[in-house]
């Protein structure tokens, strides 16, 4: 085999060592080469390695297959589309699917992707957030494997674990394998909130899952399978590259942030908190170069000093809430995420103090004035949180009213946990 770095001209930043997982419980020998590195070398590691960057783990059992690979521009090895050093090293792709922002990433929040041929290599990219969900029977005939490589960032509301489900649904109909790299979840230390309600099912809430679910793309995976979430029940074929030197515990920055409105650390670990606020009538910064760390709207003037506004960004938020008129309200951008990490739950403070301050209260939940992605009860999941804030509900009486579900779901999870 060829040296490895010298093909894709990588530094030893690709540390190189984990196993190959097909369940929670059961590995298949780790495959080897000359990147290898012993276990007591990682375990010195300061920072994840991705399951990708772990080439020696998965090249030889990619080599001589038709591979297709979900895909986006998060999906890197060091700092290389994952596509051009395959490529390069000789596997043969056949076809790129892309998610939600399209295979580049690109696409603003929503937007329908089309169908196109990567100019770099020439691969056809076909998109699992236009006229498709899933891969075509045709489609999936074309290969003989199936690689997943997405960043996820741990909230139900964001669709990489909808195209996920789709794909292994493709995978299982199709009996193809499903090769998962996995990368750390960088909300993986928080599970909270209430369980998705079934009569809110929708493109926002695929999965009777908490806000925040506490798992890697791999893990939510085995989740799908273990509890029969795929149509009549199918099974997909997993085989998983550990994210080696990881805990859900470990502070993982991301190095490609995965979305457009995803532009900061900080925005990523706001999601999970603020991306409710998209069932009201407050803006959480699209539209600005700082989305999803601050909140506001025209009426909060004189409540609050601090204040933005809204314009067309192409490409981010073409038609964002509240467009050209000056929003007053919250600034994030510099919240302690320690106190986050400390409480590992939801920060429902800002939604009570919010809807408090908001003076036309009627209007609050009101989304007929937006196109913001869904309703405040799709994406929280369940008609009760609307009612309580509006009724005056404490956060203690708002989180107990979470249970038994949260605590349920804590303890099923404990089953396809692949990391502490």
């Amino acid at each position: 085999m060829k040296t490895l770095a010298l093909a894709l001209g990588l530094t030893a930043a690709l540390a190189t060592n984990s196993n190959c997982v097909n369940s929670a419980s059961q590995k298949s020998p780790a495959m080897a080469d000359s990147l290898s590195a012993a276990p007591e070398d990682l375990a010195k590691a300061k920072a994840p390695t991705t399951g990708a960057d772990q080439i020696s783990q998965y090249l030889d059992y990619l080599k001589g297959k038709k591979v297709g690979i979900v895909v986006n521009q998060t999906s890197i090895i060091g700092k290389k589309p994952i596509v051009d050093s395959l490529v390069a090293l000789g596997v043969n792709i056949v076809t790129i699917f892309g998610p939600e922002h399209g295979f580049r990433g690109t696409a603003s929040n929503g937007d329908k992707v089309n169908d196109s041929v990567d100019q770099k290599t020439g691969i056809p990219a076909i998109s699992l957030y236009g006229k498709l969900k899933k891969p075509t029977k045709e489609q999936m005939a074309a290969i003989d494997l199936m690689v997943f490589d997405i960043q996820d960032v741990g909230a139900r509301f964001y669709t990489y674990i909808n195209t996920l489900g789709h794909v292994m649904e493709a995978c299982a109909e199709n009996n193809k394998e499903m090769l998962i790299l996995d990368r750390p979840n960088p909300n993986g230390f928080l599970v909270d909130g209430p369980i998705l309600e079934d009569h809110l099912h929708s493109g926002i809430g695929m999965y009777k899952i908490p806000i925040s679910h506490g798992l890697t793309i791999a893990e939510f995976a085995q989740m799908i399978n273990g509890e029969g979430w795929l149509p009549n029940k199918m099974q997909c074929k997993l085989k998983i590259i550990k994210v080696a030197n990881y805990t859900h515990d470990t502070p993982y920055v991301l190095p490609v942030m995965p979305s457009p409105n995803l532009n900061t650390q900080q925005s990523v670990m706001l999601y999970p908190h603020i991306c409710m606020f998209e069932g009201t009538i407050l803006s959480q910064g699209r539209g600005t170069y700082m989305p999803f760390t601050v909140l506001g709207a025209p009426l909060l003037k004189g409540k609050y000093d601090y204040s933005f506004t809204p314009h067309s960004i192409k490409g981010m938020s073409e038609t964002p809430l509240h467009q050209d008129k000056e929003c007053f309200g919250l600034d994030l951008r510099k919240y302690d995420l320690k106190d986050i990490r400390k409480s590992g739950k939801l920060h429902l403070g800002w939604l009570i103090e919010l809807y408090k301050a908001y003076p036309d209260k009627e209007r609050f939940f009101d989304m007929s004035q937006s196109k913001q992605m869904g309703s405040f009860d799709k994406l929280t999941g369940t008609e009760n949180l609307k009612k309580q804030i509006i009724a005056g509900a404490s956060e203690a009486e708002i989180r107990k009213s979470w249970e038994p579900g949260l605590g349920q779901y804590k303890e099923m999870r404990k089953k396809y946990l692949i990391y502490p």
